[in-house]
């Protein structure tokens, strides 16, 4: 306890500047005590009472002048204390990004050293992958998939709906490496995925694994079955004459 005795019996002015502040005396809770926070510098605290913030503090700094006999405010804020609910720390919106986000007319920010990636006018082999090929080279663009990118983006698709474990694969009697409708992918993905071109198939459009399917297949077929429902004959009105007047270019000439 500070033994500046004028600021540190100066509650009640301090409960004052607390609730002018907080704009309601609901809001000011308890004393919390003060501190001293240098010479002839008190700050006293309250409890806040605010729906939402448990644990915070109203904090009331006073001062006063030498051999002066009366406290001076020098500022009044709102400090959350040991416990205090407190909001999320603060992640940049590029960091908080996640797959899928992305809609129409966003831009994600530029990554200069993404590690997915390597220079298009380097094929050089590196730690990760001795032997890149040729077909990775590309001059009309500055920087192409490296090693782990490929690698990562092949796990992602295999590993996705589109890849062997998904219900419509499993169900599947034929696989999409046997259907006339799978475009392989060019490079090294080209071995294990492929691009569905069916537009009766589910996955039209998508990459697909090589071991993927579904019932769109190329080479399948299912026996005809008769229909439960089976149309009816037709009925034909044989008693009721229906006259009708033909157009004058067809009526039939008579002599």
């Amino acid at each position: 306890m500070p033994k500046e005795a004028v600021l540190t019996g100066a509650v009640d002015l301090a409960r004052e500047v607390a609730i002018e502040a907080a704009g309601s005396a609901e809001d000011v809770g308890e004393h919390l005590g003060c501190v001293a926070e240098g010479e002839r510098l008190v700050s006293h605290r309250f409890a806040a009472k605010m729906a939402g913030y448990p644990g915070w503090q109203w904090v009331v700094t006073l001062t006063r002048p030498h051999r002066g006999r009366s406290a001076t405010v020098c500022e009044v804020e709102l400090l959350p204390g040991d416990g205090a609910l407190l909001a999320p720390e603060w992640v940049p919106w590029a960091e908080r990004l996640q797959p899928g986000d992305i809609g129409p007319g966003d831009v994600l920010p530029f990554k200069a050293d993404d590690p997915r990636l390597q220079p298009g006018y380097s094929a050089l082999p590196s730690e990760n992958d001795p032997a890149p090929g040729l077909d990775e080279l590309a001059l009309a663009r500055l920087r192409v998939l490296n090693f782990d990118g490929r690698e990562a983006a092949a796990q992602r698709w295999y590993r996705g709906a589109h890849g062997p474990t998904s219900l419509g694969a499993l169900k599947a009697s034929a696989a999409c490496s046997t259907c006339a409708f799978a475009l392989p992918l060019a490079g090294s993905m080209g071995q294990v995925f492929a691009v569905c071109s069916n537009e009766w198939s589910p996955d039209d459009g998508q990459v697909v694994s090589l071991d993927h399917g579904c019932g769109a297949h190329s080479e399948t077929d299912i026996e005809p079955q008769a229909t439960n429902w089976p149309e009816p004959a037709p009925f034909i009105n044989e008693f009721n004459i229906e006259p009708i007047t033909l157009h004058e270019d067809l009526e039939p000439d008579v002599e």
